[in-house]
């Protein structure tokens, strides 16, 4: 009677230990999927990949040549005649205040890292990228941390019930 319930009880075990592990992959899988229709996109689609030196007035170190400066890439996006755009529009004096903070970072840094596009097809250039490779791997981090344990949870317990069918059977 002891090993009935004790079988019983591994089975139950063993049953909750796959679904969390088929749960974990699902969840994984989803993750990865959302990440790919999400920000994926956005990563391939900058232009903006070679980092350089600019100077105030915004003149590549590279090539010499003078260019508009944007604060990321949705900012050309969003308007192209202005080279930062605040976050929070609704209070002026806020984002009077943070226009001229980045006015006197500028003056203060003259020479500052940027992004050009080395295919030549923007000529303009941008202090961040919104999504940075950095950035890209370390979203992809979690889902391959919970696909790897969803997967050693699924082995680890097909181990484990080969190992108990193996004893049973000597």
């Amino acid at each position: 009677m002891l090993g009935k319930k004790l079988v019983t009880a591994q089975k139950r075990g063993e049953t909750r230990a796959l679904c969390l592990g088929l749960g974990m992959v699902a969840c994984s899988v989803m993750m990865y999927f959302f990440i790919g229709i999400t920000i994926v996109p956005f990563y391939t689609k900058s232009v903006w990949t070679t980092e350089t030196t600019c100077k105030v007035w915004v003149n590549l170190t590279t090539s010499g040549q003078e260019v508009m400066l944007y604060h990321t890439e949705d900012t050309l996006e969003r308007n192209p005649k202005c080279s930062y755009i605040p976050d929070k529009l609704e209070n002026s004096k806020e984002v009077k205040a943070r226009v001229e903070k980045i006015a006197s970072n500028f003056e203060k840094y003259q020479t500052f890292p940027c992004y050009y596009d080395p295919g030549k097809t923007q000529t303009n250039v941008i202090l961040s990228r919104l999504y940075p490779p950095k950035g890209l791997l370390f979203a992809f981090l979690w889902p391959t941390l919970m696909f790897t344990g969803g997967c050693l949870i699924i082995v680890l317990v097909k181990i484990s019930q080969y190992f108990s069918v193996l004893s049973a059977w000597q």
